[in-house]
């Protein structure tokens, strides 16, 4: 039997409403690839009937469906990575279930991928997005790119296509909090982007709110830069410069002035120049500390990263 050369992975939470819809459109679009290929539905502990849903359309196309159901809600990386260490294909591609990017796209990621590149990220062509999303997610892109040496133009954008190189490297990542996509781009040699299509949700709800964006700009800054920590530091140092040529220069206003020298000095500490603004550094810093500290916590302990509860599959690899 020839090799599956495509693994498309696909991490499934609470989507019982459009998981149909995703169904009718994607296997059509994938056999008119021409190619051998396989779906790796993974349930990320669904509280809805989503994870019924995939074992009815396991039993429709057994011959290339795989649904992996974690035994709780370990989040959509964690899901991925659930998927990307039973994956066979040569090139694995992850989509979302909602069907924001359409399953018809992926010719065109197997296309750079054939061309020499290793991993393929994409940006979404005119979002379909709240405005409140858009900007949120322009600010956080931002952000990153000027903390850490991760380059990409939509990082909230999942349908990406990934080399059988760079999927093994990942599998050997053993980090407690992984970001995929910035994974594969310190692991990839010829990292590309193509424009893809977008489109509204077929159905439910996005799963992202501002918490979850800012929470995961916290991990990809923590998980894959220093310079945080360098520029609290030169922040930090600049402050205290500041705040002592700030004290310098009251203390000699207020002696020229004619008042005593302990008076001078009564004066400076009463009206606590920066006091606010230094309160603001030092609990920032506290944070941002506390976020280091804690992904050092979770790795020590080693916990497991997911817990599967059960594969359905025809033929288990061997």
């Amino acid at each position: 039997m020839s090799a599956i050369e495509l693994s498309v992975v696909i991490p499934v939470f609470d989507e019982e409403a459009g998981l149909p819809a995703l169904f009718e459109r994607l296997y059509p679009a994938l056999d008119s690839l021409g190619l051998r290929y396989e779906v790796i539905f993974v349930d990320d502990g669904s509280r809805d009937r989503s994870a019924q849903v995939l074992r009815e359309q396991f039993a429709r196309r057994a011959d290339v469906t795989r649904v992996v159901l974690l035994a709780a809600n370990f989040g959509q990386h964690m899901a991925i990575l659930a998927a990307f260490e039973r994956s066979r294909g040569g090139t694995v591609v992850t989509l979302d279930a909602d069907l924001q990017n359409p399953p018809e796209e992926i010719g065109k990621l197997l296309e750079a991928i054939r061309a020499g590149h290793d991993y393929v990220g994409s940006y979404r062509h005119e979002r379909e997005d709240s405005a409140f999303r858009r900007i949120a997610s322009r600010m956080i892109n931002s952000l990153r790119e000027r903390t850490t040496d991760i380059r990409m133009t939509d990082h909230g954008c999942m349908l990406r296509a990934y080399a059988r190189g760079v999927v093994d490297a990942i599998n050997q990542s053993r980090e407690t909090n992984a970001f995929v996509p910035a994974l594969a781009y310190t692991f990839a040699r010829r990292p590309t982007e193509i424009e893809v299509a977008h489109a509204p949700r077929a159905a439910g709800e996005s799963k992202y709110s501002l918490y979850r964006l800012i929470q995961l700009n916290f991990d990809l800054m923590t998980g894959f830069s220093a310079k945080p920590l360098q520029i609290y530091s030169l922040f930090g140092m600049l402050v205290s410069v500041g705040s002592i040529a700030t004290y310098v220069i009251v203390l000699g206003k207020r002696l020229l002035e004619g008042d005593s020298f302990g008076r001078a000095i009564a004066v400076i500490w009463d009206r606590d120049i920066l006091q606010f603004l230094l309160i603001g550094v030092t609990l920032f810093g506290i944070g941002l500390l506390g976020e280091y500290v804690s992904r050092i916590i979770e790795q020590v302990r080693g916990r497991p990263r997911y817990l599967v509860r059960a594969v359905i599959e025809r033929d288990p690899p061997a």
